[in-house]
């Protein structure tokens, strides 16, 4: 469908790869209630990336959700993900069309990448924002009542900060902002930590600090690196919701988490996530970016509900989230430069003369730190494998597994940030195709 421009349209998106039907159901009941409660045109975007038989089951419970109005529910199956890329790409006319449909739909798990094809579909539907969810997540309840983050999301994102003042708890947030749009809107989890790491801490709490900690500059103190490692992964803790509580600020990264989160257009549009396979956290680069160009967001306390899938207590998904954490950790070296830059230049650097971010910027810093020189992320390994090692069992396991891809692993993790600054550049002739030819029939 091509878009028109009198419809108030937003993106809840879900992306999958495992079996998730109560997800889709509580999903769809978001979407429900920000239809019914903020009079919006709500376009759910399920992007399956499952085997047959689990699209399958999920065909069936997206057949069978009640008709909803101005809901309207989106199920595609890479098939139809990759026919909207590749004509996208196609009519964009830029170079090296193979290159850029595989960081946008490659073989391997990205998380960056799923959330990419969520903002470039949600454009093409003419959407004003993207609202994103997990698969291995619920909703908190209250008095009986799921509770649901958009509620916050959409009663301040894309006003200016101004005038979402008055929809929130409180404000801190220095006067000069005030006519800034608010541009993201987020809040944490509770439950399960987020990454499969909690095991390491029982089994031993002091190689828990050293392996978290090479997540953090290597120049920072022993104690930057201890409050660190006391609020990684960890969310909101455990404490339910009892009431709402909302503060317009300039979100602490640390704060808020992707299973929760909400953009204005103007964000995603003009800058992506990172394309990496297999690593946490790449994710994350927007809500860095946010926060360090001075845009106003909203920080609430409608917390999802986190919990671990029974792939992630096999072998195989043991090892699967053991790599992604160790190219998480061999990623920082690059994106912690890029985060030191963003910090220390001033926002009006980062933003143009309308306050939108540049993206050239960013892509130019990211190629300044392509070309750091990996000592430091060899250092990572070495500790990552000393640290399993003295653990034993399958963690030593894992360690000669990574031991033995290391040079691989150095390398790839170079080639992401490199790979994230050409998406970047090409990104805003994406978009602009996007916009203008609509889904097609891949929405079907």
């Amino acid at each position: 469908m091509k878009h028109t421009t009198s419809t108030d349209r937003i993106c809840l998106a879900l992306p999958t790869n495992r079996a998730c039907e109560e997800a889709i159901v509580g999903i769809a009941e978001e979407a429900a209630y920000a239809a019914r409660t903020f009079g919006i045109e709500v376009h759910l975007l399920i992007l399956d990336s499952c085997d047959q038989a689990t699209w399958t089951e999920h065909t069936r419970v997206v057949a069978d959700l009640p008709a909803i109005p101005d809901v309207i529910v989106h199920h595609l199956d890479e098939a139809r993900q990759r026919d909207f890329l590749r004509r996208t790409i196609q009519r964009s006319d830029l170079a090296a069309p193979d290159r850029l449909l595989t960081l946008m739909l490659p073989a391997d798990l990205s998380y960056g990448a799923c959330t990419n094809r969520a903002f470039l579909i949600a454009s093409a539907l003419g959407c004003r924002s993207v609202h994103r969810r997990d698969s291995d997540s619920s909703y908190q309840v209250l008095d009986g009542e799921k509770v649901f983050p958009i509620h916050h999301e959409l009663a301040s994102l894309g006003k200016t900060a101004s005038k979402a003042s008055a929809a929130v708890t409180e404000t801190v947030l220095a006067p000069h902002h005030g006519q800034r749009r608010v541009s993201m809107v987020g809040a944490s989890f509770v439950g399960e930590p987020s990454v499969d790491i909690a095991e390491i801490e029982r089994l031993d709490a002091g190689v828990y600090h050293d392996v978290v900690s090479l997540w953090a500059p290597a120049h920072w103190s022993d104690e930057q690196k201890g409050q660190l490692v006391e609020e990684s992964f960890k969310g909101a803790g455990t404490t339910p919701f009892t009431e709402d509580h909302s503060t317009l600020t300039l979100v602490d990264p640390m704060r808020v988490d992707m299973c929760n989160i909400a953009f204005h257009h103007e964000v995603y549009e003009r800058v992506p996530l990172p394309p990496a396979t297999d690593t946490i956290g790449s994710d994350y680069f927007l809500i860095h970016l946010v926060h360090d160009a001075a845009l106003p967001g909203v920080l609430h306390n409608r917390h999802i509900q986190n919990f671990y899938t029974p792939f992630r207590r096999t072998d195989a998904g043991f090892r699967a989230y053991q790599l992604r954490f160790v190219k998480f950790l061999l990623s920082m070296l690059y994106l912690n430069d890029v985060y030191d830059r963003m910090s220390a230049a001033p926002d009006t650097a980062l933003l143009d003369e309308q306050e939108r971010v540049r993206a050239d910027v960013i892509s130019g810093f990211l190629r300044q730190s392509a070309g750091r020189d990996q000592t430091e992320n060899v250092w990572r390994l070495d500790r990552v494998s000393t640290a399993y090692r003295k653990l034993g069992g399958r963690y030593a396991e894992f360690a000669d597994l990574m031991d033995a891809r290391r040079k691989q692993l150095l390398d790839e993790a170079q080639q992401d940030t490199e790979d994230f600054a050409y998406l970047i550049d090409a990104w805003p002739v994406l978009v602009g195709v996007a916009r203008d030819t609509g889904l097609g029939s891949a929405g079907a």
